[in-house]
């Protein structure tokens, strides 16, 4: 039997989804990433330039963006 990654209570219309785990944990994960993001670029960097994410404030909440994302979405099962 395959296990699909849809699941029964997923919510129907936009005022659902605004109050739903599905849209506010991924949000949240991004906005904390790129707050973590920023921080590291300011208080550790890289004052060379040579870094290619530390030393751009942009590429850096990019990429803490990035990682909060993948780390507060759920993966789905796959056999």
């Amino acid at each position: 039997m395959k296990e699909s990654c849809e699941t029964t209570n997923k919510p129907k219309t936009f005022n659902e989804l605004m109050r739903s785990s599905y849209f506010w944990k991924p949000a949240a994960g991004v906005i904390v990433g790129g707050i973590v993001g920023f921080m590291y670029y300011y208080f550790v960097g890289c004052a060379s330039g040579t870094c290619a994410i530390t030393s751009n404030p942009i590429s850096s909440v990019l990429f803490g963006a990035t990682l909060g994302l993948f780390l507060t979405n759920k993966p789905s099962k796959t056999y």
